[in-house]
């Protein structure tokens, strides 16, 4: 599809979101409420910290989610495991058998096309005002790319040739860039196109987020129908299961009115709330050493386990198949006149899937780590310059952590009004957060303790210390008994 043509269909999406004539607020009361209610009976396996057959990551834009899926789950799952096109909604099957992993930015309500007693789902949250930059800032970094373009209409039209023949998902697929980058893009080239008319312009201003010259201001930005749509309280709505891009019939209305009658996003909290509370993993962005290093601990470490378990029992398998003798093998067809024009790939697919099984037969949480920090530091370093490579285009409106800290209190306090939805749901997840960590430290502690005494090793040790100290102990007696002896003959005398 044209991408001008996406957008119109954006705009038309945009005004149809207008809250229906019947949106009084006793109605919308009644349909949150019944949506938050029907939401809140859903229940799911008690164990939630078991790891099941297939992997949810609900990716919130922005949260750093892509390290994780690069430097931990690539390294985790084979790609014959993660489900097709992941991120692209439109071309995923969820009913692919060896399906194991599915990665995207789609929100809860893909949960109704998933098997729910089979899926463990983990999620990422960030502070909602550093959210609001980065996506502000990835949507102009991503649509700056199309300045190399003479004009709007050559970028659409080779956005257009080169999309058919794509193997790959394009940033241009995705929820929600579908949308905001376009929405970008064009705003670019109608502000570069206006610099020209206007000749050569003398730019004062050092503050990028209010350069009106080059790009949108922030303000504007986080004011136009668009963010209140995508990017306004995302976090909650995602997790909640409510964006534009939801499964769930009832979503556009209940969207609508919690964003009509502010006081109704409580019902709506709550529903991302007990989501929250039903996930394996929650991990924060701004403590993101520790939410590695938990990551790897509480997802990794199973994922492996799993992995292990299972070759051991296809080693059994096997073992008890070549016992039967060769009638069996004989038995089997022959399938060399029978494979199709895929069997290279499928065979490619299977050989990754062998290799990466073989790395996790001597994978350790410790290892994995490693391999994630030299990873992210590889990825930081592609991404930086793609970032700069793409803003020099729309220089000097460059953003930085600095220029940040420069963007006047009256925008901010805005941005945390408009998310206080956001705010709430993130304090919450720091307080899973902190849950998180001390059941992992209490577990680890527990494995120590038990590798302790179920170790041959570990009982000799122990047993030597126990006789070492018992030995100090009647020392320290002998010596006290000895001393008090002298005392007492001196006493005597």
């Amino acid at each position: 599809m044209d991408p001008t043509l996406k957008l119109l269909a954006f705009l038309i999406l945009v005004l149809a979101n207008i809250c229906p004539i019947k949106s009084d607020f006793s109605h919308c009361e009644k349909v949150v409420k019944n949506w938050a209610s029907s939401s809140l009976q859903q229940r799911v396996k008690e164990d939630k910290h078991t790891l099941r057959d297939l992997l949810f990551f609900l990716h919130v834009p922005r949260t750093g989610g892509r390290t994780y899926f690069h430097c931990f789950l690539k390294r985790l799952y084979a790609n014959a495991q993660e489900c097709p096109r992941s991120y692209d909604k439109l071309r995923f099957d969820p009913r692919k058998q060896e399906c194991r992993l599915l990665a995207t930015h789609d929100d809860y309500s893909m949960m109704s096309k998933l098997p729910k007693e089979k899926t463990s789902v983990v999620t990422i949250l960030r502070n909602p005002v550093d959210r609001i930059f980065s996506t502000y800032e990835f949507s102009i970094e991503v649509a700056a790319r199309f300045l190399v373009h003479p004009n709007l209409t050559s970028a659409t039209k080779m956005v257009g040739r080169l999309r058919p023949g794509a193997t790959g998902v394009s940033t241009l697929d995705i929820w929600p860039w579908k949308y905001l980058v376009p929405w970008m893009r064009e705003d670019l080239f109608a502000r570069r196109d206006a610099r020209k008319m206007m000749g050569s312009i003398d730019i004062k201003r050092n503050d990028p987020y209010n350069m009106e010259e080059m790009v949108m201001p922030l303000q504007e930005y986080i004011n136009d129908p668009r963010a209140h749509e995508l990017v306004h309280n995302g976090e909650t709505f995602q997790v909640a299961g409510l964006t534009n891009n939801s499964y769930f019939a009832e979503s556009h209305e209940v969207r609508c009115c919690v964003q009509k009658h502010k006081i109704l996003g409580e019902h709506v909290l709550e529903v991302a709330k007990k989501r929250l509370d039903d996930m394996l993993y929650v991990g924060l962005t701004e403590d993101h050493r520790e939410s590695a290093t938990m990551f790897a601990n509480v997802v990794g470490a199973q994922v492996i386990s799993q992995a292990l378990t299972e070759n051991s029992s296809m080693e059994s398998a096997a073992n008890s198949k070549s016992g039967q003798g060769s009638s069996h093998s004989e038995s089997l067809p022959d399938n060399d006149d029978n494979q199709d024009s895929t069997s290279d790939h499928k065979a490619d697919e299977i050989g990754s899937t062998e290799d990466l099984e073989e790395k996790k037969e001597t994978m350790t949480v410790g290892k994995l780590m490693e391999a994630y920090e030299g990873c992210i530091s590889s990825l930081r370093k592609t991404q930086s310059r793609r970032r700069k490579s793409s803003l020099k285009r729309i220089s000097p409106a460059n953003f930085s952590k600095e220029d940040r800290s420069r963007v006047s209190e009256v925008v901010i306090e805005q941005i945390r009004s408009l998310n206080h939805l956001d705010f709430e749901l993130y304090k919450y997840a720091q307080e899973i957060f902190a849950k998180q960590h001390k059941h992992v430290v209490e577990k680890l502690s527990s494995m120590e303790s038990e590798s302790m005494f179920n170790n041959p090793g570990g009982i000799t040790m122990w047993k030597f210390f126990s006789s070492a100290m018992c030995i100090v102990v009647l020392l320290a007696l002998l010596f006290l008994f000895v001393n008090a002896r002298r005392r007492m003959s001196k006493v005597k005398i």
